[in-house]
């Protein structure tokens, strides 16, 4: 008897094994992938050589931590205004915003594999149809791969990756862009006091001139100091010229940013606003969760781990499940008789035997690729390592500078005054004066050098950092006490939770 039962299980009709198909495909819907590294498994992974230190090298960082609104701190409205403008008119920036729609819509794609596919068909015509056979009807169907494996959801979790990847440089690439406006905007203003500078030196060379030519013309002086005077306001005048065009050309890569035509047509600031109090430079530690363009190489690292499980899991056999309905008749012959519409179900099932090795070197590419993402995130910690310790080492030096070339500049005011007393009076020739002249004009000039020097390395340091031009919403909560409905841009739900992005 225990036979006989064998043997009527066994004659189970195939409808019915088919409706245990879908049971079984969700069952094993529930596989779950291998995770992606964490955060801290890949730095210990790729930056264990490196050995962090608790506080940073360089001197002269503020204790506490990174906080965001860096525009804010150097208190000029122009300049707010010019970053505001880039940001809606540059076109490095609108090229970076179209790579992030276009990694929204390969998340969508690679979700859309996840669901049935139905396609219809359609045809009509009778007697007058394309092939003379009278057929019309209608054929819909449906298809959905049971994803045993986890082929197609490793491929969404790779695109979910790349999504938040792109996310987190198109706000690197935001703030680069503000970083950028501002040190330009700082250099034109450089440029302008430089130019300014050396219109005052000539000044004093024609003046100076016109003193040599009445010291001639009453027999106290020679043809040689005229001479001399002449030539050194010929030079000061090349060097206004040069610096002119040098002020043109900064306004014209200040205009290139905002998206204007680069005609230097703008007016940069004439002087140069007070430093903003010392930067919190938080730990180094801290600033690989916190730089947008790390969090962006991390994510691409969980996105090739993830594209190594999506090839592999291609070298396993793939099961579909088809389903259709149809309903068929011609105007010319009789077809056989049937129900009508005729429904229809099966499964499919591909398994590779033989490729080539095809898809065993396309495992070993993504696995290349996966070894390639984790030097690139070490590559960029290394990077932000090194401009944070280098931002903090410059402008330590450079307010060291800065006191000393003040006092340089003081101290040569003094001596060309005292020169030029000496020369009317006869008791120095014109060269003591043309000396003191060039070095009070190369002390003026590398002193405004530094002051622009010093605020595009606060700028650099800021950027760093990773702190952000605008301030969080956190900070603007603590504030106004109000609540922002502001939120990131996300294609889909899917995103959520995939990956680290900053404001």
């Amino acid at each position: 008897m225990g036979g006989n039962v064998a043997y009527r299980r066994s004659r189970i009709p195939f409808r019915y094994a088919l409706a245990v198909i879908p049971l079984l495909g969700g069952a094993l819907w529930g596989c779950a992938l291998n995770p992606p590294p964490s955060a801290d498994e890949i730095r210990s992974q790729t930056l264990a050589h490196a050995e962090l230190p608790p506080k940073w090298k360089a001197p002269g960082a503020a204790e506490g931590a990174v906080v965001d609104g860096w525009l804010a701190t150097f208190n000029d409205a122009s300049l707010r205004a010019l970053v505001e403008e880039a940001l809606v008119h540059n076109a490095d920036l609108r090229v970076a915003a179209t790579r992030v729609e276009q990694a929204g819509g390969y998340l969508k794609v690679a979700g859309a594999s996840l669901y049935p596919a139905v396609t219809a068909l359609g045809r009509a015509g009778g007697k007058l149809s394309g092939d003379n056979s009278g057929l019309t009807g209608i054929l819909v169907s449906a298809s959905w791969e049971i994803d045993l494996w986890g082929r197609v959801r490793y491929g969404r979790a790779a695109a979910t990756q790349q999504y938040a990847s792109a996310l987190s440089d198109f706000e690197y690439g935001r703030q680069s862009l503000a970083a950028m406006v501002a040190k330009s905007w700082f250099l034109a203003t450089e440029a302008k006091q430089q130019k300014e500078t050396a219109a005052q030196i000539v000044t004093s060379a024609e003046q100076l001139l016109n003193i040599a030519r009445q010291r001639l013309r009453v027999g106290a002086g020679n043809e040689l100091d005229v001479a001399v005077a002449q030539a050194n306001l010929d030079g000061y005048r090349d060097t206004l010229r040069q610096l002119e065009l040098a002020y043109e050309q900064s306004l014209r890569a200040l205009e290139l940013l905002l998206g204007r035509y680069p005609a230097a047509a703008m007016e940069a600031s004439g002087k140069l606003d007070l430093m903003p109090p010392p930067v919190p430079a938080g730990l180094p530690s801290e600033l690989l969760e916190r730089r947008p363009d790390v969090v962006a190489a991390e994510r691409r690292v969980a996105a090739a781990f993830d594209r190594v499980g999506e090839a592999k899991a291609a070298m396993l056999p793939k099961i579909s499940l088809t389903a259709g309905v149809s309903s068929v008749s011609s105007d010319l012959f009789v077809l056989k008789d049937h129900n009508n519409p005729v429904w229809s179900a099966g499964a499919n099932l591909l398994a590779p035997i033989y490729q080539g090795g095809a898809l065993r070197a396309q495992v070993e590419i993504r696995t290349s690729e996966q070894k390639q993402a984790l030097a690139e995130y070490a590559q960029a910690g290394l990077r932000a390592f090194g401009e944070v310790e280098n931002a903090l080492a410059t402008e330590f030096t450079l307010k060291d500078r800065q006191t000393i070339l003040m006092n340089a500049v003081t101290d040569n005011e003094r001596a060309l005054e005292l020169a030029n007393v000496q020369y009317r009076v006869g008791s120095v020739d014109l060269r003591s004066v043309s000396q003191q002249q060039l070095a009070l004009f190369a002390a003026r000039s590398a002193l405004i050098r530094v002051q622009s020097e010093a605020r595009v390395q606060r700028v650099n340091l800021y950027l760093a950092l990773g702190g952000s031009f605008k301030k969080s919403e956190e900070e603007k909560k603590t504030e106004d006490g109000t609540q922002s409905n502001l939120a990131p841009p996300s294609p889909t739900e899917e995103t959520t939770g995939s990956g680290k992005t900053t404001n």
